[in-house]
């Protein structure tokens, strides 16, 4: 009984840097007023040609009025992890019904890639707010069709299976033995807790084609589902992280089946306001269409065990810098927004003429502030424009930073599409780095089909080691607090802990990703609940290994 209590209580506490959602109070009142639309229109018998798109179909629980101040919301909405972050300044652009597809057999809205005209790559879809991310994956004999979400920051991989029946199961395309014939059950239980939410299921092995190619892969068959993925539109999660999770580790099986000339593949988000989708993912060399100027690489910090991390140095309104710089960064496709520590988010709105905050983690900035924000990488400067970091006006005609003052890694920055849809994004594993190129600009992007070439497999990028701070190939030329909310645990680990056992068997065994006990007690921080569930950490690894 007791074993059973602290496992419950070290997944509890668990959670990835990956997936981490949260819904802003400008982004919930935007989700309010489609869904209003939506019903509106559906009594009305509106024309398909009517402007404006319900995103998220499916209604919020506790959808009443809410007199809490935003951090405490923000609190409890991280806590639940409902969701990724979006931004897009000033209003959301109204959809045609023509750029959105909806799939068979679910509503969810899809804002399609274009086809990649580049070999291994896959179009990178989205939600048409650029909230979450994923690739097309056909599984098994079958070719089963399922979206993903890409996910840097989480090194497990799991899609929803036809036997699971909660919630968020009958909104998605599913996997089971009926779509595949090479389905290969591996007798072993999985859990992936998500904050209050958790996934179940069994670990299975099948064919996996993304980008062109395929690889045997062993991942996890969901039976169990948090209802937090009923408001999203895609159906699993595929891992990109290296580090280790519950399922065998994605990277790591391209590069055992050797599949492609290079351990790497870069990454090229779109913006929905753009208009038109050229997101995609490209594996085992770059695509030169997808970025200007020349890459510059940082080495990943070889201390946390497979997480794309890396130095940043600083940050900066306009020329206006920051001094906020000097620790960590995460790079992670599968977060929406970008979090950091309450005192240096403090000191980047600081140098914003005009912005303000009530909780140290919400910062309210003027709906017209027009200059860039750059990050500091090797010396680089990377802008991020005001379409980004800047929010939607709310019900009361104010935009808030989509720089968050939550610290979701302990003493260090997440930062997600957010920014990184303003640069190109290379994670290279053999060599233990991440390379970024500011973004090829959307008129820059041509919808040609070209052959691939010499050039395709990245010629730009250098093939020496990696130092302790960066390989640099060129300078590109570029102009150079409060008190969180406590209520919940706001501190998270960049790593997951899963619980894996034998099928049926009841038990399982806790699996943390970090060895020391002192790493593992940063998974939690600022709620007394949480902290004594850290506290616990020791002791639970070794309750259930007896």
């Amino acid at each position: 009984m007791i074993p059973a209590l602290i496992l419950q209580l070290v997944l509890w506490t668990s959670s990835a840097s990956a997936f981490y959602p949260y819904t802003p109070a400008w982004l919930k009142e935007k989700e309010e007023v489609a869904l209003l639309g939506e019903a509106k229109r559906n009594a009305a018998s509106s024309s398909a040609n009517e402007d404006g798109v319900a995103f998220i179909i499916e209604q919020r629980q506790n959808f009443e009025e809410n007199v809490e101040s935003p951090a405490q919301r923000a609190a409890k909405q991280a806590a639940w992890l409902k969701s990724k972050y979006s931004h897009i300044r000033g209003e959301v652009p109204a959809m045609r019904h023509e750029n959105l597809h909806k799939r068979s057999g679910n509503t969810y809205p899809v804002m399609k890639a274009a086809e990649p005209t580049k070999s291994n790559a896959a179009g990178i879809n989205q939600d048409g707010t650029d909230y979450s991310y994923f690739i097309k994956a056909r599984l098994g004999s079958k070719k089963k069709e399922l979206y993903l979400l890409l996910d840097t920051g989480a090194g497990s991989s799991w899609v929803m299976g036809s036997s699971c029946t909660e919630k968020a199961c009958t909104l998605h395309n599913n996997f089971g033995h009926d779509d595949s014939d090479t389905l290969i059950d591996k007798k072993k239980s999985f859990s992936i807790s998500y904050g209050t939410g958790t996934v179940q299921g069994d670990l299975a092995s099948d064919t996996v084609t993304v980008g062109g190619f395929s690889v045997q892969y062993t991942f996890g068959l969901a039976s169990k589902t948090s209802d937090d993925f009923t408001h999203f539109a895609f159906d699993g999660i595929l891992g990109m992280s290296m580090s280790q999770g519950v399922s065998d580790n994605f990277l790591s099986t391209i590069a055992d089946g050797k599949k492609l000339e290079k351990n790497i593949f870069g990454v090229a988000l779109s913006r929905a306001a753009d208009g038109h989708n050229t997101g995609e993912v490209r594996f085992g060399a770059i695509n030169p269409d997808k970025y200007q100027g020349d890459i510059t690489y940082t080495a990943v910090d070889s201390t946390k065990d497979g997480d794309w991390s890396i130095p940043i140095e600083d940050m900066a309104y306009g020329r206006r810098k920051a001094g906020n710089g000097g620790v960590l960064a995460y790079i992670d496709t599968g977060t929406s927004f970008v979090f950091g520590p309450a005192d240096k988010v403090k000191k980047l709105h600081a140098v914003i003429p005009g912005s303000s905050s009530g909780d140290g983690m919400t910062f309210i900035v003027p709906c017209d502030s027009s200059d860039d924000l750059t990050f500091t990488f090797s010396g680089v400067n990377y802008k991020l424009s005001p379409k980004d970091w800047i929010s939607p006006k709310d019900n009361n005609g104010k935009c808030t930073s989509n720089i968050y003052g939550h610290e979701v890694v302990e003493g260090a920055w997440l930062l997600g599409d957010t920014f990184l849809k303003n640069v190109y994004t290379v994670f290279d594993r053999d060599q233990g780095r991440i390379g970024f190129a500011a973004a090829a600009s959307p008129s820059e992007i041509s919808p040609t089909v070209s052959p691939a070439s010499s050039e395709d497999s990245g010629a730009k990028a250098t093939a020496g080691p990696s130092t302790g701070t960066a390989t640099t190939l060129a300078t590109m030329a570029t102009p150079s607090g409060s008190s969180q909310s406590k209520e919940l645990p706001l501190g998270l680990s960049g790593h997951e802990t899963v619980a894996i056992g034998a099928t049926g068997s009841g038990t399982a065994t806790a699996t943390p990703t970090q060895s020391s006990t002192s790493a593992a007690t940063a998974l939690v921080r600022s709620s007394q609940y949480a902290q004594m569930a850290a506290a616990m950490f020791s002791v639970t690894v070794l309750a259930l290994a007896v």
